[in-house]
């Protein structure tokens, strides 16, 4: 019987319905969407810089949606969104206006932490962010008691550490923040306040997280340096002028990680995925598939607009339980869902640890991952920081959860293709937060 793939609505949400058939194998060529870090960041960037940006391979999620609404509301220009060429007219670095009503950030934890580094860091302007259900149940203190060092001046709910935020825009002063957790969105949130600020604003973090900031900083002019043998970059307010380029945004290594895994598992499956970025701060998955025995190899290297980008080709290939832990896990935090999924069908135990991250995203992922897998039939254990899972368990279809989460929307979509008979995944439409063509290009493959 061959593969069925299907989406149903629902009342007000939609099922995606997955029955592998017999002799199922994945095949063919794809391209994945645009990296959704680059593309939060080009959208900022062009918008506080002078004159023109243009945008090539942006996403067309919901997420860089809700950070063009809000650049829109504060004076940049912003054309249609499309994966082709997006156009963004900046108003200049410091002269976001104040917008007359709430900015919603949406689902977008991206979006409203880098912008409070730019909001508070305007004189005189007041503004107020907000996002979804998800997002005002998500940590801001974390980004906000730097700022607050900086001399910024948020308030929001429980203590200012939940949305909605309101902001008085101040002259910020630089500091060296040594932050307790390797975050991207952190140290991003600062080096973009810093921009403003007086003197020089430096970020040193435990481990290395990724750098697309620092890349595209660089690249639009501003005055930034680095030292790699302690995790620090530094940023020097108020001394250079950020001029528009043009981004050309490679795949997400982070969407690349479902079919990664998917061919992997799947006996019989060969997939070549296309143009996807491999930027060393976010291989991580590619480093733990390695461990767990996973054919994958890179064709086509290049360089695009400074990030490195790679055609990946992955067979099905028998992999086995690893540990994944340490400064590997701020490169792979977004994929640990999906190594689970590989995890289950690998030979042995696999241990994931130093994860708590992943408590406050946007579900409670360790949580939400071990019980609905193990709903499937698998042998998961939750702990603190991280998931016990013991592999070669069979896996059979059963009613699913996605918890409006899309990354566990495509985890389990994944999960269910190995799986013995039907399964339903309820709430399947969150997976369109990053990636939209989720279900067409499952389809394609199977």
């Amino acid at each position: 019987m061959p593969a069925s793939i299907a989406l149903k609505q629902n009342d007000s949400q939609q099922d995606l319905i997955i029955d592998p058939g017999s002799g199922l194998a994945l095949q063919g060529r794809i391209r994945i969407p645009g990296d959704k870090s680059i593309s939060h960041r080009a959208l900022m960037l062009g918008a506080i810089a002078q004159g023109k940006t243009t945008i090539e391979g942006l996403l067309l999620g919901e997420d860089p949606r809700s950070t063009a609404a809000c650049f829109r509301a504060m004076g940049a220009e912003i054309s249609e969104l499309n994966a082709e060429s997006v156009t963004v007219r900046g108003i200049g670095l410091g002269e976001l206006r104040e917008p007359t009503d709430v900015l919603n950030a949406g689902n977008s934890g991206t979006t409203l932490r880098l912008m409070l580094g730019l909001l508070a860091s305007h004189p005189g302007r007041f503004f107020s962010v907000t996002g979804d259900n998800s997002l005002r149940s998500r940590p801001m203190s974390r980004v906000v008691k730097p700022l607050q060092q900086m001399g910024a001046q948020i308030w929001g709910r429980k203590n200012n550490t939940l949305a909605p935020l309101a902001i008085q825009g101040q002259q910020l002063k630089g500091i060296h923040y040594h932050s307790p957790i390797a975050s991207a969105q952190v140290k991003s949130c600062i080096l973009l306040a810093g921009l403003c600020a007086e003197g020089e604003t430096t970020v040193t973090e435990p481990a290395l997280s990724r750098d697309h900031s620092e890349r595209m900083l660089e690249a639009f002019g501003a005055k930034l340096t680095r030292d790699p043998a302690t995790h620090s970059v530094t940023i020097t307010g108020n001394a250079a002028t950020l001029t528009g380029q043009k981004v050309i945004v490679p795949g997400d290594i982070s969407s690349a990680a479902f079919w990664l895994v998917a061919a992997a598992i799947v006996p019989g499956s060969e997939l070549v995925i296309e143009n996807v970025g491999v930027n060393p701060t976010r291989t991580g998955i590619l480093e733990a598939l390695d461990l767990m025995g996973a054919d994958i190899t890179l064709e086509n290297e290049r360089t695009v607009t400074g990030e490195p980008v790679a055609d990946l080709r992955v067979r099905h290939s028998s992999l086995k339980g690893c540990t994944i832990a340490g400064d590997i896990i701020p490169r792979l935090i977004d994929e640990i869902p999906i190594l689970a999924v590989a995890a289950a069908f690998a030979k042995g135990n696999t241990t994931i640890q130093d994860a708590a991250e992943l408590r406050v995203k946007e579900s409670d992922r360790l949580a939400v991952t071990a019980t609905q897998l193990n709903r499937m039939g698998a042998k998961i254990a939750e702990r603190p920081d991280g998931l016990e899972i013991t592999g070669e368990t069979p896996l059979r279809g059963t009613e699913l959860d996605s918890h409006e989460d899309h990354r566990i929307t495509m985890s389990l979509a994944i999960a269910a293709l190995n799986a013995q008979g039907k399964t339903t995944i309820h709430g399947a439409e969150a997976a369109a937060i990053s990636y939209p063509k989720f279900v067409d290009t499952l389809i394609q493959v199977t």
